[in-house]
């Protein structure tokens, strides 16, 4: 099932079992420790209550909405509120204390990691990666099917630089097209999001992006905004001539047209999950520890691999949590983890983790206390 537009909200009661995460005290393991074992879905209910407060990624929304729900059916103890406000206020929020995790499309950096252990008292902030969510480029120009688009050409649309449909660099990429003289309305995300510092980051690499990749859209690139996920899907449906960079789900959601992406080898690669999970599995963990922050190659040149991705992050204290929040905490996030919980993520237009990388997000989920 999937889930059209921004929730302003997410509020769910559901109590999540503590089965599947072993004794409190464990910790992050290897081999045949419950790390790297799928977790049950949603378990009995073992009587654990609570209320847990979270936000951040608009990205996530669905993926959010998808588990609590799926804990609901049969777990009535425990209230989770996820407020998909952005990854930077979410980010915030977690450091000022007031959510127990916080969901961000890029890692903490700067000096947020030092202000995000500040908060965890007694151990330290944790990046925990979870959801892939591929980044779509959507369009609305109509009669121009299977649109292509390189980087260096996406750098010039975002830039402002190329401000007509038929450009010569657009002509380039679609030589068998029929492109009309539209003017081009290119709209980017207006808040803070992990979306943007994605996409940038995938400018920069490729594309000779003259900005510092961020959360915050440059001033400089010009463009029209348009808050939130939602807000940028319903932009671009509305708008004639219309380009902009939403999660899959939500283009998918509205159905949108998504343009074909070059990667590293100049090879024009339609976005899917499959595609999109060939350039995560290629990322290096650069965090340490249970610190799982990711190093994505945008420039890949693995056949087949669509190159605009982003991961989000669950960002929450190692240790340092009050004990009842830690319980609800590691007991959510490992369904999340479960090999239940990643398939339910490909209908939404997400990217299921695989392979080694979740075994150690188990090892990292267990090891919170």
């Amino acid at each position: 099932m999937k889930y059209a537009g921004r929730l302003a909200a997410v509020a769910v009661v559901g109590a999540l079992s503590l089965a599947a995460c072993g004794t409190d005290n464990n910790t992050g393991g290897s081999g045949t420790s419950s790390a790297s074992a799928s977790a049950p879905a949603a378990g009995n209910d073992n009587g654990l209550t609570g209320t847990i407060n979270a936000a951040g990624s608009s990205a996530q929304a669905n993926a959010i909405t998808e588990w609590t729900k799926n804990f609901t059916a049969t777990n009535p103890g425990v209230t989770l509120n996820y407020q998909p406000s952005g990854s930077g206020a979410g980010v915030q929020a977690f450091i000022q204390g007031t959510v127990a995790f916080a969901g961000s499309d890029s890692a903490l950096k700067e000096d947020e990691p030092a202000q995000a252990d500040a908060r965890c008292k007694t151990g330290k902030a944790i990046n925990i990666p979870m959801v892939t969510g591929p980044v779509a480029v959507v369009y609305n120009l109509p009669g121009v099917e299977g649109l292509q688009l390189s980087p260096k050409t996406l750098g010039g649309i975002f830039n402002s630089t190329i401000t007509k449909w038929d450009d010569a660099a657009i002509k380039a990429d679609n030589p068998d097209a029929k492109l009309p003289s539209t003017p081009i309305q290119a709209f980017h995300r207006s808040d803070e999001s992990g979306t943007s510092d994605n996409f940038t980051k995938f400018l920069k690499a490729t594309a000779g992006w003259p900005h510092e990749p961020a959360k915050a859209w440059p001033a400089e690139a010009k463009g029209q905004g348009s808050k939130g996920s939602d807000g940028i899907a319903s932009s671009v449906k509305d708008t004639e001539g219309a380009i902009s960079y939403v999660e899959l789900s939500y283009a998918e959601n509205s159905s949108l047209q998504k343009a074909k992406v070059a990667n590293g080898a100049g090879e024009f690669v339609e976005l899917t999950a499959d595609s999109a999970a060939k350039t995560v599995e290629s990322a290096e963990i650069k965090g340490t520890g249970n610190d799982l922050a990711l190093s994505i190659d945008y420039a890949t040149k693995t056949a087949g691999a669509y190159p605009i991705v982003l991961v989000t992050y669950e960002i929450t204290c190692e240790k340092g949590l009050a004990p009842e929040e830690a319980k609800v905490v590691k007991s959510f996030l490992t369904y999340t983890a479960s090999d239940e919980g990643q398939a339910a993520l490909k209908d939404l237009g997400y990217a299921p983790l695989a392979g080694g990388l979740l075994t150690k997000v188990r090892a990292a989920v267990e090891a919170i206390s």
